[in-house]
């Protein structure tokens, strides 16, 4: 499957800004069955300086200095991407999750795939008793890391309400969990903090769903989002397996990885500092077009 995607946010400033540095994340990464077509970004007002480099992770990112006063920011990212991930079935034979923790906590290689580095909590996803008692429901002993996973997927989508308006960035898990209401982020952060908890590998994963409309209806421009999901280390032959608590499905070809992380902070697709403005408008539009 090819799509190609456009991603565009602005920002809007109640006064004259005069000075921004940006950190955008808005290159789609290559690996786990997805290969970079095309990628461009197209930025107004016009960057002093723009630099790029590869973090740990692997997620390019690159610094933008604006120097122009302006009242609007805009970035218009695009992208061609394909994918041809074939993800195992929930009740595919799979390890006990109980040697895929003990394989993990043995793990000599510190690199950005090693499993070690997404044991540990992290600050957005905390590990608390509550959740890990929550987790621990999916995973009696001896378990198949796979089918406990899914069905700690399962029940995240049946337990927690989405609620765009019940949380911000900043809302503590703590609260997410107690409300169980949230949007994509709360509910990867949810089941990164369980599982973790268990001492199972788990990272962050931020990109784009393809989303189809109802039948009979148009697409409507700008309908596709940013989003978030979970990728779990199954052991050393299955690997990272993707996991998308929100929707409660198994992450294969409608789904596009922009970067991976320890949690929301590793990953933002447009974060960064500006001087001048006292309040501003955020707007994001996301396609994700199939090309026939």
């Amino acid at each position: 499957m090819i799509y190609d995607i456009r991603h565009v946010t602005t920002y809007s400033y109640e006064t004259q800004v005069s000075f921004a540095r940006c950190a955008l994340r808005l290159e789609p990464m290559i690996g786990d069955g997805q290969e970079l077509i095309s990628h461009s970004i197209e930025i107004r007002p016009k960057p002093a300086e723009r630099t790029s480099r590869r973090d740990f992770f692997g997620t390019l990112t690159e610094s933008v200095l604006i120097e122009t006063a302006h009242r609007n920011l805009r970035i218009d990212s695009r992208s061609r991407v394909s994918l041809t991930r074939q993800p195992p079935a929930r009740d595919a034979g799979s390890p006990r999750w109980e040697d895929v923790r003990d394989i993990a906590f043995e793990a000599t290689s510190l690199g950005p795939r090693s499993p070690v580095g997404y044991i540990f909590a992290s600050a957005l996803a905390p590990v608390l008793r509550p959740v890990t008692e929550y987790a621990a429901a999916s995973f009696p002993p001896g378990e198949a890391i796979l089918s406990g996973a899914a069905d700690l997927m399962r029940r995240i989508r049946n337990d927690f309400r989405y609620d765009p308006k019940a949380t911000v960035i900043s809302t503590p898990l703590r609260d997410v969990f107690e409300k169980r209401q949230g949007v994509c982020q709360d509910f990867a952060h949810v089941m990164l903090a369980g599982l973790r908890g268990l001492g199972l590998p788990a990272a962050y994963v931020s990109g784009y769903l393809r989303t189809m409309p109802p039948p009979g209806q148009p697409r409507l421009q700008g309908a596709d989002a940013t989003h978030a999901w979970v990728s779990v280390w199954c052991g050393n032959d299955l690997g990272w397996i993707g996991f998308d608590p929100t929707n409660d499905l198994m992450v294969a070809n409608d789904h596009i990885i922009l970067a991976i992380g320890r949690d929301f902070a590793d990953v933002s697709p447009v974060d960064g500092v500006i001087v001048g403005a006292s309040k501003q408008k955020l707007s994001v539009a996301v396609d994700v077009l199939p090309v026939e």
